[in-house]
């Protein structure tokens, strides 16, 4: 018999991580036997730890905090979304043995917002807070799925900035001061791309950026996301969601690009969901 198929994510830390229930139960659907490990590779480690996953045989990896930018730096092929991102979450072996690299975030995000939840995005203005890796990897999605206008607030203004001109769109896409945020006024989308929740970190957010009937939603998921939704929620935001619908759409698209098939998405989601 031959060897089941290898994949794994790589991240740091990653124990936690769900994706490999995720691609066991997409497999399920379909009959495929794979095998699908986490793999804990601090930064200067990670570039190694790739090449020798691929070399053993590897077929593709997911990728999470914090080697998004170190994986779409290592690949040979660069897909328009990782492009656009400067960030890849997905790598896969090519026929060649040259590494191709995806971004999944903003999809997944858009379709568990707009597909799952029936949220449509259209004229939001959004306030983005965060504008590193998970930040870039959703900033063209959400103006392609419609949103008026990005507002993005980093403790660091610079790489806001550096956002903002990379997406190109001044009369849509702004950037404010992490002081400021008082002041900002209300917004219709609140987007938490901070890993402040994922490092045990609090954010200390002013309640008037919540308008009447605004979504809120962190990219994160489980505990890391419960003090993000805790404030959405006694700030009056109408929906707050957190990212675990986006990490199975975002397995979904991986699953998709390493087997040819998409999988049925809410039944894995809807047992994550239940524990």
């Amino acid at each position: 018999m031959s060897q089941p198929a290898q994949f794994a994510v790589f991240g740091h830390p990653i124990a936690h991580s769900l994706s490999p229930r995720i691609h066991e139960a997409f497999a399920r659907q379909f009959g495929i036997a794979l095998e699908y490990r986490t793999i804990d590779a601090a930064p200067a480690d990670f570039v190694a730890a790739v090449r020798g996953f691929f070399a053993a045989g590897g077929a593709g990896a997911n990728v999470t905090l914090p080697h998004k930018g170190a994986a779409f730096a290592l690949a040979d092929e660069r897909s328009a979304a990782a492009t656009r991102a400067g960030s890849a979450n997905v790598l896969t072996r090519l026929a060649d043995g040259r590494l191709a690299a995806h971004n999944t975030d903003g999809d997944g995000l858009v379709r568990d917002l707009t597909e799952r939840h029936r949220v449509d995005l259209r004229g939001h203005d959004a306030l983005m807070l965060g504008a590193g890796g998970a930040a870039r990897g959703v900033a063209w999605s959400l103006l392609d799925a419609g949103v008026q206008t990005l507002t993005i607030v980093n403790r660091t203004p610079e790489t806001a900035d550096a956002l903002a001109d990379a997406i190109g769109e001044p009369a849509r896409v702004h950037t404010r001061y992490w002081n400021d945020l008082a002041n900002l006024g209300s917004y219709d989308l609140i987007v938490n791309a901070t890993s402040a929740g994922v490092l045990g970190g609090g954010l200390q957010l002013p309640p008037s950026l919540v308008g009447a009937r605004a979504l809120c939603c962190d990219l994160a998921y489980g505990a890391a996301a419960i003090g993000f939704l805790a404030w959405a929620k006694a700030a009056g935001s109408r929906y707050a969601f957190d990212g675990l619908g986006m990490l199975v759409e975002t397995a979904a698209d991986a699953f998709a690009l390493w087997h040819g098939r998409r999988p049925d998405t809410e039944p894995v989601y809807q047992a994550l969901r239940a524990g």
